[in-house]
C-alpha cells in the first residue's frame, strides 16, 4: 500500500511548495480538496475544468514528483435542508468527478448528507434513536425520500463517468456506520463505497479491523483515512461518547482526534493495515491530521513515522514454505 496525506492541513501553503514538502515526507500520494468543507487551496476545479494544458500542467507537477492523486475529495451536505448548501454541494460534487475522470483520478470522497426532518425544515436532524417513534418516522423519510433517490442518481451518474464515490462514515450524517453503508451500497450500485476513517469507528465503539472485514468482504472500500482518536474513560463517564462539548476543551472531553499511534498502539494500527491487505483494500492509506495538542508540522511527522512502521508496502511472496 501507499502512504498519502489528505492535503488540506497544508492550504496555507501553495500547490508546488505543498508538493515539495510531501515529496520530501518521503510519501507517494495526495488527496486534494476541490470545495465544500476540504476547501479548494491547491484545486481551481472550474479552471481545470476548462483547460486540457492547465491539467497536464498541474498532473506533471505531481507525477514529477513521484506523487500520484489518491482521491478528490469534496465533503459536503448535498441533501441539506438548506437549499443553497445543497445546491453548493451538488455542484462541487458533479464537477469533481467530471474532473475526476478527465484527470484518471479513481475516487471522488464526500459525505451521505443529512437533510432535515420533513419538506419545510430549515436545519439537518440526525436522529440517532429510535424512540420517540416521530424519529424512527423521520429517519424513515429520511432514507426513503431524500437519501436514497439522490444517491441512486447520483451513484449512476459517478459510475457511468468511472469514477468511484467514497463516502465517509461519519456521525453527524445518515452514512456513518457499516451498516448504513452498506443499507446505501445496496439501494445504489457499487460505485458507492467508504472512504473509511478509524477515527470516527473508535469513538462510536466500532473496532476498525471488524469494519474492515464487514466492507472488505463486499469490496466496500473504495479509500482509506489514518487518522486517530484517544478515548478518555473518566470523561466518556461523564459526557458520555455523543460529548457535544467543542474540540478545544481537550481536558474534559471524552473522546479527542490525535495523530496516529497517539490514541491507538501500534499493534492496533499494523492489525488495521494487515486487514486492508487481507481483505482486498491494497490502495493508499491517506493521512488526516486533525490533533488539538500537536502542530501540522509535528503531528503530520508523526504520523508519516508511525505508518511506516507498520505499512505493507511491497506484493506478497509466493507461499514458498506450503
Amino acid at each position: 500500500m501507499k502512504l498519502g496525506v489528505f492535503t488540506v492541513l497544508f492550504s496555507e501553503k501553495s500547490l508546488d511548495d505543498m508538493l515539495d514538502y510531501v515529496q520530501d515526507a518521503g510519501l507517494q500520494a495526495v488527496e486534494i480538496g476541490t470545495g465544500g468543507n476540504p476547501g479548494n487551496a491547491h484545486c481551481d476545479l472550474d479552471a481545470l475544468l476548462e483547460s486540457e494544458d492547465k491539467r497536464k500542467e498541474y498532473l506533471d507537477k505531481i507525477h514529477s514528483r513521484g506523487l500520484t492523486i489518491s482521491a478528490f475529495s469534496c465533503h459536503d451536505n448535498p441533501v441539506s435542508p438548506n437549499k443553497d448548501v445543497a445546491k453548493n454541494a451538488h455542484e462541487t460534487f458533479v464537477k469533481t468527478v467530471k474532473l475526476a475522470e478527465l484527470m484518471d483520478v479513481p475516487v471522488v470522497n464526500t459525505f451521505s448528507g443529512v437533510p432535515g426532518s420533513n419538506e419545510e425544515s430549515r436545519y439537518a436532524n440526525w436522529p440517532v434513536t429510535p424512540w420517540p417513534t416521530e424519529y424512527s418516522d423521520i429517519f424513515k423519510w429520511q432514507w426513503e425520500n431524500k437519501l436514497i433517490p439522490y444517491w441512486k442518481e447520483q451513484g449512476q451518474f459517478a459510475k457511468d463517468h468511472g469514477v468511484k464515490v467514497g463516502l465517509e462514515l461519519h456521525a453527524g450524517f445518515l452514512v456513518h456506520t457499516p451498516y448504513t453503508m452498506l443499507k446505501l451500497r445496496e439501494a445504489t450500485n457499487d460505485a458507492i463505497g467508504a472512504n473509511l476513517d478509524p477515527s470516527h469507528l473508535w469513538w462510536q465503539g466500532i473496532d476498525p479491523v471488524a469494519a474492515i472485514k464487514i466492507l472488505g468482504k463486499e469490496n466496500a472500500i473504495h479509500h482509506f483515512h489514518a487518522k486517530d482518536t484517544y478515548i478518555d474513560q473518566d470523561n466518556v463517564n461523564m459526557y458520555g461518547l455523543t460529548d457535544m462539548q467543542p474540540y478545544s476543551n481537550v481536558q474534559t472531553r471524552a473522546w479527542t482526534f490525535r495523530s496516529v499511534g497517539y490514541g491507538h498502539s501500534s499493534q492496533e494500527w499494523s492489525n488495521i493495515v494487515s486487514a486492508l491487505r487481507t481483505y482486498g483494500y491494497d490502495y493508499v492509506i491517506s493521512i488526516e491530521h486533525e490533533d488539538p495538542i500537536m502542530s501540522i508540522d509535528e503531528g503530520f511527522k508523526a504520523a508519516v513515522r508511525n505508518l511506516k512502521g507498520v505499512n505493507i508496502e511491497e506484493s506478497p511472496a509466493d507461499m514458498w514454505w506450503a
